[in-house]
């Protein structure tokens, strides 16, 4: 009987080369801007930052800007691990692993903005798209919005292609997620908000009276307000339009919108 140990069947050099681990990494925001953000909030827990030598260089006077934070050492990778890691992303050599904001809610919203005579918040009616949903904050950041509510159920998490978008704003304009937009409107309708909806089918915003605290309501890509979420609004307002197309992709509408109501 032969108790030789079997021989298993020889596979080339790869056989006896010896395979280096590839990392494994997970990576929540990328991009300068949503980084940098990220990095200067003291709101914001940094779990790790992984970075191109590229990119450390330049991204030295944020560390320094935030040394007083708590904040983890770089971890440096080359682009081709960070390609596999963000697929299809454009990280520019820089991305972090954070935990989530701490929650927002909207009486958070109502607290945030008690002692203001004029405040602006937004509310986005099921706009799932999270290009059109970082661009609209990073308009509301501009134009100074106070926060943002988005329904729990179909809406995009503020991470990825959504902050990346927003470059930033993520960071400064508090978002919060409710269950029911109706009932949100309802409330802050009741702490002296105006609710102002945006449909094509109505008067023009140039009428409407500027100042006070006005909750200002944008509708899904393609299909608008809900009818009951439009119903809770106080009076509905379209953009001054002309031409063969007469509506706007729902971020480019946001930012006009903002500006006609700030000037």
């Amino acid at each position: 009987m032969n108790n030789a140990p079997s021989k298993r069947p020889f596979k080339g050099k790869k056989d006896f080369k010896k395979q280096k681990p590839r990392l494994r990494h997970k990576a929540d925001l990328w991009g300068t801007h949503a980084v940098t953000a990220a990095w200067l909030n003291p709101d914001r827990e940094v779990k790790a930052l992984y970075i191109t030598d590229a990119m450390l260089e330049s991204f030295r006077s944020v560390m320094k800007e935030a040394a007083g934070l708590q904040r983890p050492e770089p971890q440096i990778i080359d682009k081709k691990e960070m390609d596999r890691m963000l697929p299809g992303a454009v990280h520019q050599g820089i991305a972090v692993d954070v935990a989530p904001l701490p929650e927002t809610f909207v009486m958070d919203l109502v607290a945030r903005t008690a002692a203001h005579k004029k405040s602006t918040i937004l509310i986005l009616d099921q706009v799932t798209d999270p290009h059109n949903v970082g661009a609209i904050l990073r308009s509301a950041c501009a134009f100074g919005v106070d926060g943002m509510v988005m329904q729990r159920k179909n809406s995009p998490e503020l991470t990825g292609v959504l902050a990346k978008t927003a470059t930033g704003a993520v960071e400064h304009v508090p978002v919060a997620y409710e269950i029911n937009l109706s009932d949100t409107i309802d409330t802050l309708k009741g702490h002296g908000f105006t609710v102002i909806g945006l449909d094509e089918h109505a008067e023009t915003i140039a009428d409407v009276q500027k100042g006070g605290k006005i909750a200002f309501v944008l509708g899904a890509e393609g299909t608008g307000m809900r009818p009951k979420v439009k119903e809770h609004c106080d009076l509905v307002v379209s953009l001054p339009t002309v031409g063969p197309i007469e509506s706007l992709n729902v971020s480019n509408a946001a930012a006009i919108a903002l500006y006609a109501l700030n000037n």
